[in-house]
């Protein structure tokens, strides 16, 4: 995330693009092929760091976009990724009981050959005139920034629950002996969630983001009480907590676009959406073999509980800057009754 994505504002983002599709594709085949296990890990740690190809996407769609229509548009292109995280889950399953998991590399590897081949041609965007190094610092300084400081910790706590969620959803499902095609389904059914996206992009735009923000957060952090409860609930609780990931996701991105720093800022964000993602599913399958399903589901609620206390955190802090600058105009008005 943190050293290709925000490559974007520095080359042409289409053959940017099209290049780690390549290279993706590349990746996925060597895993599907892999003799041992070296080449295994090899061929798996090329792909995850390829797959942030997806967030470049998003940036370059974003930028292809009119203000007024920029949170659709995210919503749009996000609502296309997690939907394809959550069927990759119902695809592989199937393809794996069916053919094998190499077929499910070997799959993909195709998949993203036709994807690279397909980009349609757009007019050249604008690049920053930096170099490599001040374009990496220039990332790092978003830090200083109250709004994406913000969106950045919201991005990290919605995206622990997240993984905590799916990372581990196929533990307590194996332990009642379903398939790979029946754990699948849920995937399928998680993706009804995610089309949440869509909606809250088109709120965003309409200024109303913070409210979507607090009212998701509120969504992500009660949904596990549903998850507690094999198979239905489990079932109500991935769709709830989906919508509510979805949500929140579209809004911080749109909140915090910028233009001429658009790989840049959306590089810097998924940084921690991967942490927030790895640190899910280390910690959920670790408690798992040793405390069980509740307590998982007690680690997806705290962290959604996290992503409330950010959100109420950035409410009153908008609302004290508003008073501010609402004392200040009165200050500077002239006196009508002096002379």
């Amino acid at each position: 995330m943190f050293f290709l994505v925000p490559l974007g504002d520095l080359l042409d983002r289409r053959r940017l693009i099209r290049l780690q599709f390549l290279l993706l594709a590349i990746a996925l085949l060597l895993t599907g092929i892999a003799l041992n296990a070296a080449i295994l890990l090899a061929g798996l740690a090329a792909v995850g760091a390829l797959a942030v190809v997806t967030q470049s996407l998003v940036a370059y769609g974003a930028s292809l976009s009119a203000p007024a229509e920029r949170g659709r548009t995210v919503g749009t292109i996000t609502t296309g990724i997690v939907i394809g995280i959550l069927l990759s889950r119902t695809a592989s399953g199937i393809l794996t009981d069916l053919a094998g998991w190499r077929a499910v590399y070997l799959t993909a590897c195709a998949a993203c050959l036709v994807i690279g081949c397909c980009m349609p041609r757009t007019v050249p965007q604008p690049k920053a005139g930096l170099t490599y190094g001040a374009l990496l610092r220039s990332t790092v300084s978003l830090w200083g920034e109250p709004s994406f400081r913000e969106s950045a910790i919201r991005a990290f706590f919605i995206f622990g629950s997240f993984g905590t969620l799916w990372s581990s959803i196929a533990l307590p499902l194996t332990s009642r002996s379903l398939s790979h095609t029946e754990i699948g389904v849920f995937g399928l059914i998680g993706a009804a969630g995610a089309l949440a996206a869509g909606p809250a992009g088109r709120l965003a735009d309409r200024g109303h983001g913070q409210l979507v923000t607090l009212i998701a957060s509120v969504l992500l952090a009660t949904s596990w009480l549903a998850t507690a409860h094999l198979l239905v609930g489990l079932a109500i609780g991935a769709v709830l907590l989906d919508l509510a990931v979805q949500a929140i996701h579209v809004t911080n991105q749109s909140m915090i676009y910028r233009p001429e720093l658009g790989s840049r800022l959306i590089g810097g964000y998924m940084v921690f959406y991967s942490l927030g993602s790895g640190l899910g599913a280390i910690a959920s399958t670790a408690l798992y073999e040793r405390a069980g399903w509740n307590a998982v589901c007690l680690l997806g609620a705290a962290f959604g509980v996290g992503s409330l206390v950010t959100s109420v955190r950035g409410l009153g802090w908008i609302t004290r800057q508003d008073l501010r600058v609402r004392r200040s105009a009165r200050a500077s008005r002239p006196c009508e009754s002096c002379p």
